[in-house]
């Protein structure tokens, strides 16, 4: 990462959607092909983390930072797809449609929530992952990813038709297959995570398995394997696959 570039604090929700005997579907967006940063990529709900996040989660309490980003989490995913993760009690289709108006008109998260009586339930997301790059690019975001189970009673999910062209729910394998086939644009942080989270056969098991490893900065670098140049991460994090060579690897 350069001198003049600072990552901007941003944070990610990866939800599930279980199902009686098939493995779980994951909530992916695809990215506008006009955004600067992954367009065209199918990736998981998110964005940075805005100073109104900071400023809740401060009446909040808490650590300031994992609170904010959850907060955004929450905030980032209501935004893009209409879906009330962490908001209790669980808001009709018409209340969530105010909100998200609220929000896109310029109304604080906390202001739209203390106005509809609700509250946010940050345990309802689990820490799984932080990826910092830090390779040359206009944009670096620090991104926090948490896990979530759809509630059984939440509205149908709506893409936003601005950031994001449209929402798929997959299994991990399948959006995966896609993208080897050529059928879906992944970048690099959401291939390794889809390939960790494909062991999964529940939210459960997964949010066990991220308890098993600590909340450290994924920054991938390039290292000469048998002659050719690889992008790799630490093997110490919960990741299956930890290199892929930099030819068909994309980075955002």
């Amino acid at each position: 990462m350069t001198e003049k570039q600072t990552a901007i604090p941003a944070a990610t929700l990866v939800l599930f959607r279980e199902r009686a005997d098939r493995p779980p579907e994951l909530l992916l967006v695809e990215r506008a092909k006009a955004m600067v940063f992954a367009a065209g990529a199918l990736v998981f709900p998110g964005g940075r983390i805005d100073p109104g996040d900071y400023a809740l989660a401060e009446t909040i309490g808490g650590p300031r930072d994992d609170t904010a980003a959850r907060i955004a989490a929450i905030r980032e995913t209501l935004e893009e797809v209409g879906l009330p993760i962490g908001i209790t009690p669980v808001p009709d289709s018409a209340t969530l449609g105010a909100i998200r108006a609220a929000l896109h008109a310029g109304a604080t998260f906390g202001e739209a929530l203390r106005q509809h009586g609700l509250r946010l339930d940050l345990d309802a997301l689990v820490p799984f992952a932080r990826w910092l790059p830090a390779h040359a690019h206009m944009r670096i975001f620090d991104t926090l990813f948490y896990l979530a189970r759809l509630p059984e009673d939440a509205p149908d999910a709506e893409v936003d038709a601005t950031e994001n062209v449209r929402l798929t729910w997959s299994s991990a394998q399948k959006v995966l297959d896609a993208a080897d086939a050529g059928d879906a644009h992944i970048i690099f942080p959401t291939r390794r995570n889809l390939e960790r989270l494909v062991r999964f056969a529940s939210f459960d098991e997964a949010a066990a398995d991220a308890a098993r490893y600590d909340i450290r900065a994924v920054t991938p670098w390039i290292e000469q394997r048998d002659g050719v140049e690889h992008l790799c991460i630490p093997t110490d994090l919960g990741y299956p696959v930890t290199s892929e060579a930099l030819t068909s690897a994309t980075r955002g």
